[in-house]
């Protein structure tokens, strides 16, 4: 009985070590990719050492938490300031590491007992509970902001105004929200990876949605890694690299899966206004930089540019190859039209999420006696939404016209897996 409780106790400290290397990976990858992009940004300029507290609060923005940005310029003086934007590139790779770190020692089990996977998920969440608590009280500052010339400067020094912008932290939100982020990210990898099969009636369930899911995250991966194709294209031949490589490492994705929703023919609504600017690609800057708000679709973008087009033949190659992987990876026997029904839910699925974190709204500004970006250039906006009912219903019309002609593509290659199970061959 002693020896079962001294090996026991090994076991649970062995976890506890797992989770603890799982959440410091994860947060030091975050931490490294926030850092990098804002220093390309040219964030390493900030006035009053706030480098490394922007760096904070971007990892706090990108599991979802709450960043809430004050101002104050004193009696004469207004400031108004707002962000709701998530940095993908940060998300995606907090995304892909915890999920890593959390399938890696499920890996070599035959079945994973539900006691067993509860208990390693609660280690996870309680670590990176504390570490959310930690990121957030640090995710905070204030800096003074820089006037520049102009009558805006004469009013403010006249006045004695010192205008300041500040960032804090809503913590109870950024807990809640990181928490939920970290079970988003738990679930999905549960059921995309093969990798820890599920006892019982949610074993069947993961077996059923585990070929559309992961082919539909297989595709989202897929316009990343040919953004980023792209965007070391531009930095080398077009210059501005340093731009370049700040939305490579800290947007990338918010433009990958926003050049995907437009490729199926979804429709955003945008406006930049100021100095905010989208360096990657130029177009989209050229588009949305109007009086009032733009339409961003397909049509908007190839009267800019030709080569728009691209994006909706980039659609027409890899959605269908996306539903044959689908099909493939399907138990044989099953008839197309699930097939297509289940492709199209993960579309669906795909263009919704792209939606809800896709969407940017940023604005700021600074007046005094009711005058305000007399020559400052203290004002501006950035704006960009989609059109989510549509943009999710085109998706799944595309899902179910790509899922049905991917299971047609794939039938000879499910009859000659089923032909090998029959002859004894382990297929996969």
């Amino acid at each position: 009985m002693r020896s079962t409780t001294v090996a026991d106790r090994a076991v649970s400290r062995h976890g506890w070590v797992q989770a603890v290397a799982a959440v410091l990976a994860a947060l030091a990858t975050m931490l490294g990719m926030a850092a990098l992009g804002l220093w390309a940004a040219g964030a390493a300029r900030l006035p009053d050492g706030a480098f490394a507290r922007v760096v904070v609060a971007t990892v706090v923005t990108a599991v979802g938490g709450s960043i809430e940005l004050s101002g104050n310029a004193g009696v004469f003086a207004q400031t108004r300031a707002g962000l709701a934007v998530l940095p993908l590139s940060v998300t995606l790779t907090g995304v892909l590491v915890i999920a890593w770190a959390f399938l890696r020692p499920l890996r070599h089990r035959a079945v994973t007992g539900a006691g067993q996977l509860a208990g390693w998920a609660a280690r996870i969440a309680v670590l990176w509970l504390l570490a959310l608590i930690g990121l957030a009280l640090a995710a905070r500052h204030t800096f003074a902001v820089d006037v520049r010339n102009g009558t805006l400067s004469d009013l403010t020094g006249l006045l004695g105004v010192a205008p300041t912008l500040g960032f804090t932290t809503n913590v109870p939100l950024t807990v809640l929200f990181g928490l939920l982020w970290l079970a988003g990210v738990l679930l999905l990898a549960l059921l995309v990876s093969r990798a820890p099969p599920l006892p019982g009636r949610p074993a069947r369930f993961q077996e059923a949605a585990r070929p559309a899911a992961s082919a539909a995250v297989a595709l989202l991966l897929a316009y990343v890694v040919l953004g980023a194709l792209a965007a070391l294209v531009t930095a080398a031949t077009r210059g501005h690299a340093a731009q370049t490589f700040a939305v490579l490492l800290l947007g990338l994705p918010n433009l990958a899966w926003l050049a995907l929703t437009l490729g199926l023919g979804a429709t955003w609504h945008g406006r930049v206004d100021g100095p905010f600017g989208l360096p990657l690609p130029h177009v989209l800057d050229e588009v949305l930089r109007t009086p009032d708000v733009s339409t961003l679709n397909l049509r908007t973008l190839t009267e800019h540019d030709g080569r728009a087009w691209w994006l909706l033949v980039a659609a027409v190659v890899l959605v269908p190859a996306a539903a044959f992987v689908t099909a493939v990876r399907s138990p044989v026997g099953a008839p197309p039209r699930r097939h297509a029904l289940s492709f199209a839910v993960a579309l669906a699925a795909a263009a919704l999420m792209t939606g809800l974190v896709g969407r940017i709204s940023a604005h700021y500004g600074l007046s005094v006696l009711g005058i305000g970006d007399l020559g400052g250039g203290l004002s501006g906006e950035l704006l960009l939404r989609p059109e989510l009912g549509p943009a999710v219903g085109i998706a799944a019309l595309w899902g179910l016209v790509a899922g049905f002609l991917g299971s047609l593509l794939a039938l000879p290659v499910r009859r000659r897996a089923g032909t090998g199970r029959g002859r004894g061959t382990r297929t996969r």
